[in-house]
């Protein structure tokens, strides 16, 4: 399947040479997915102990080694010594479709990445208009797989540029599934220069201008991983699943300094759902067999059947983490983290009681399932919360790829929906800019709601006692991911050695 996505991707390549012209975007590859030949770059490594390394120009892949330049020498490093490769490919600048030979439509104005279409397991892409060039600024509302589940989400645009007085947004559908989205308008948060804004998961913003980074953070096996965690950057922890029966949780304990008197803080985390956590959501759904649909109808009108769905993810951390807090008489969950992307990671604000702590030292505990969760950064924010404006826009023109205009589909959240059911689906959105304010910088946030539906290969009875072993036994989740992970197949070409 692997081998088969990657020849689509290049074939499309190919046409777009003679219909569109080019941008450029970054994304990220596992080792393994690599060494499948491709037309994209590969720019940068991530190397497990924790060092990134930029070329001076595009690697090449043999005896599985990279060969590259790094500052005009000759650099080298084993794909086994590899935790992430970094690859630059072609995007288009101009909305265009085609319908491929083999019979579906095909996206082709986007950087569709490799990876995306080998485990990517949930929710839209959406890309910001830079001036230029559409740019992946955003996964909204993961993880919402049935409408009892719908959410909202709260993105910040990074990317997105005014041109001419408008925002321009695109909305794609890239994978196998059915998206609706009920909501999509524009948040623009105003707040005085040289402050930052972040939100919490409830899309509540705060100022964070005094981040304080971290002093220590250590695993239960005593490694350090302060260099992994203390800046957003290249440095993505991401432990694959554990070995079958192995321990499937790590623990980690983050440490930061704490002013004397402070009783509250705003833990800044930059983390995402992992790309094998995205992809056992549609494992864990398959296990239902012919009654998913049951199971569906379930937790959309069943308020009690929701409840408990919740409550099985809080115990499992599979994508909601808890955050602990050390205090005189122990741990003390004080704040709840949940996942996104997997692409894309928000930062979201976690805001924590530390009336309790003492000394000068504040110590946080996670225990993230591996495999499921890539953690880039925590900072921490002490100072007082400035007071922000937000302007609410609604998109002035919104209009999919038949040509119809959505606007009132995504104008508020109600029983109309904006469909999306097929791969290769888009929607172009456009939002008027509101005038800036003297003296104030602004932060631009997407505040989408919407869920979405696996096409799944649902069939035959459900596999009962797998289910019941999840749902009864603390951790059987994580080990389930271990064992399919130990189990999976790669699609890996022959190499010319």
């Amino acid at each position: 399947m692997l081998r088969r996505c990657v020849a689509i991707l290049v074939w499309c390549s190919f046409l777009i040479q003679f219909t569109s012209c080019y941008s450029t975007s970054t994304t990220v590859a596992t080792p393994e997915e690599a060494r499948v030949p491709t037309e994209e770059r590969i720019i940068a490594v991530t190397t497990v102990s924790g060092q990134a390394v930029h070329f001076d120009g595009p690697a090449s892949i043999a005896r599985d080694t990279i060969f590259a330049r790094v500052q005009g020498r000759a650099y080298h490093v084993a794909l086994t010594d590899v935790e992430r490769v970094w690859i630059e490919r072609k995007s288009v600048n101009v909305p265009a479709t085609i319908a491929a030979v083999i019979g579906v439509p095909l996206l082709i104005f986007t950087a569709v990445a490799l990876v995306a279409i080998a485990t990517k397991e949930s929710c839209p892409f959406v890309y910001s208009w830079d001036g230029s060039r559409y740019v992946f600024d955003a996964e909204p509302y993961g993880g919402a797989v049935t409408r009892g589940l719908e959410r909202d989400d709260y993105s910040e645009l990074e990317n997105l540029r005014e041109d001419s007085g408008i925002y321009r947004l695109r909305v794609t559908n890239e994978v196998r599934e059915t998206q609706y989205t009920n909501l999509f308008e524009l948040w623009v948060v105003h707040h005085p220069k040289g402050t930052r804004v972040a939100v919490d998961e409830f899309g509540n913003p705060y100022t964070v201008n005094a981040q304080r980074r971290l002093t220590s953070a250590t695993d239960g096996e005593g490694r350090d991983l302060t260099h992994w965690l203390q800046a957003t950057d290249r440095r993505i922890w991401e432990p694959p699943p554990a070995e079958p029966d192995a321990d499937a949780r790590q623990e980690i304990v983050l440490t930061f300094p704490k002013p004397d008197g402070a009783t509250s803080a705003r833990l800044v985390a930059n983390v995402a759902t992992g790309l094998w956590g995205s992809h056992m959501i549609r494992e864990m759904l398959e296990l239902r067999g012919n009654e998913v649909e049951a199971w569906y109808a379930m937790i959309d009108g069943d308020v009690q059947a929701r409840d408990s769905l919740f409550a099985w993810n809080l115990r499992e951390e599979l994508y909601t983490l808890k955050i602990s807090v050390e205090e005189p008489d122990g741990w003390a969950v004080r704040g709840l983290l949940p996942g996104g992307g997997p692409f894309i990671a928000e930062d979201r604000v976690v805001p924590l009681d530390v009336h309790n702590v003492q000394g000068n030292e504040l110590r946080l505990r996670i225990q993230p399932p591996r495999g499921f969760w890539a953690l880039n950064s925590f900072t921490v924010d002490y100072g007082p919360d400035v007071v922000v404006d937000v302007d609410t826009v609604t998109a002035v023109r919104a209009v999919d790829h038949r040509g119809e205009d959505i606007r009132g589909a995504i104008a508020g959240a109600d029983d109309r929906y904006y469909a999306m059911p097929r791969t290769g689906d888009w929607a172009d959105l456009e939002f008027p800019a509101p005038r800036a304010r003297p003296d104030m910088d602004r932060t631009v946030l997407l505040h989408s709601r919407g869920y979405y539906q696996l096409h799944l290969a649902a069939q035959g009875t459900p596999q009962t006692e797998m289910l019941d072993r999840i749902t009864e036994v603390a951790g059987a989740a994580a080990q389930l991911a271990a064992e399919r992970y130990a189990n999976r197949e790669i699609a890996r070409p022959q190499q010319q050695r």
